[in-house]
């Protein structure tokens, strides 16, 4: 199968799938367009732009290729997209000052810590290790996020040993873990409601001095696809809307539980799935 993936501009998607035979990334030309357009409309602004392109025998349109990819109405449709070279060629067809940031953005090499992170979260599809663990408990919590961080953070997979705080809210007091983190470890998780107040309560403990929330959405989805045999499609949840519904959750968690409840798939063995969650959680933790 394709590996599929989605990268963020300033809130923006652009789909990307994998070319095995000629090992790179292609990329969705009309979510490029509608970035750099600005256009209610990129499909039709993308047609009338690759008319003319046409027309005028522009290189730009060499290294255009049919792949299928998503549309938002959730249905495969043939998209025309563009490797690496193309989209910058693409992105030259408009004004300097609104390619430029985009450009700065598409180039630029990640290599950061979370760069490194989310690559490592990619192969865990294919590694097998998810179906080697034991959902709920913490061990398995701290099994992914040392797979996660491992070489990254020097105490990856270790249980923080130190008090933090976030957005003027301080997490769980780590003197009490002894008692409080075996506490929510013995929670049940039958039914969705308990899956999704064990996940709220783990949340406001946050175990780890980086990398809680990637961490516990992928043990989140471990337990629902144990007991209700679902898996959540982080892509229907807005980013704002989950940071808001999981301030909340502290005293509320309501509206997280259907925001989940609203994104739940039955895809749980699905790799696009798991990929496009795993683009969507760390977007959520600050990418694009």
């Amino acid at each position: 199968m394709s590996k599929i993936s989605i990268r963020f501009f300033k809130d923006h998607e652009v789909r990307a799938v994998w070319d095995d035979a000629n090992a790179k990334w292609w990329f969705a030309a009309v979510d490029t367009v509608a970035i750099l357009s600005g256009s209610a409309d990129a499909r039709n602004y993308w047609y009338v732009l690759k008319s003319r392109l046409k027309k005028a025998n522009s290189e730009t349109l060499t290294n255009c290729k049919g792949f299928k990819l998503t549309a938002p109405d959730g249905k495969k449709r043939e998209t025309d997209c563009f490797d690496s070279y193309g989209i910058v060629r693409l992105a030259q067809e408009f004004p300097g000052i609104k390619a430029k940031p985009f450009l700065d953005w598409f180039l630029y090499s990640d290599n950061t810590i979370d760069g490194q992170s989310k690559k490592k979260a990619y192969s865990l599809f294919e590694s097998g290790i998810l179906q080697s663990l034991e959902p709920g408990s913490i061990k398995c919590l701290q099994q992914i996020h040392a797979y996660l961080f491992g070489g990254l953070y020097d105490f990856a997979g270790q249980i923080r040993t130190k008090n933090i705080s976030k957005g003027g809210f301080t997490f769980a007091n780590v003197l009490h873990f002894a008692s409080t983190l075996p506490l929510i470890e013995r929670m049940p998780e039958t039914t969705f409601d308990e899956i999704m107040e064990k996940y709220v309560e783990m949340n406001v403990a946050h175990p780890f001095m980086e990398g809680n929330g990637r961490t516990t959405r992928i043990w989140l989805d471990l337990m629902l696809k144990r007991s209700p045999k679902k898996c959540v499609d982080w892509s229907k949840i807005e980013k704002n809307a989950y940071h808001e519904a999981m301030r909340q959750s502290v005293s509320d968690n309501s509206t997280i539980k259907a925001l989940v409840k609203a994104a739940l798939t039955n895809k749980i063995n699905d790799r696009e799935t798991f990929m496009k969650g795993i683009d969507y959680s760390y977007y959520y933790e600050g990418e694009g």
